[in-house]
């Protein structure tokens, strides 16, 4: 039978708390940046094969890229600059079909 005594957590040898929350808050931070950033590039592919303009596709991938960087590197986690991205590649699509 398992032993039911307290569990020590908070006692344990080799409990690392701040960098169980620091290694968190890198993953949400990826996968939030990382999906912005292929949305972005889907919305860009949709510019480029839907509507043949590749040069669009081609800026907008490239822009893709420099914002998810961009995202990657700041303090804060919140990737500003694809937001701003996202819209203006939408409008693109919108106008350009």
């Amino acid at each position: 039978m398992a032993d039911h005594g307290t569990p020590e957590y908070a006692t344990a040898a080799g409990n690392d708390y701040s960098e169980h929350e620091g290694t968190y808050h890198l993953f949400t931070k990826l996968t939030f940046v990382s999906t912005l950033s292929l949305i972005n590039f889907m919305v860009s592919f949709a510019i480029g094969g839907a509507n043949g303009h590749w040069g669009l596709f081609t800026l907008g991938t490239l822009a893709s890229i420099a914002g998810a960087a961009v995202g990657l590197a700041s303090a804060d986690g919140k990737p500003k600059l694809q937001f701003g991205l996202l819209a203006v590649l939408t409008l693109a699509l919108i106008i350009t079909s």
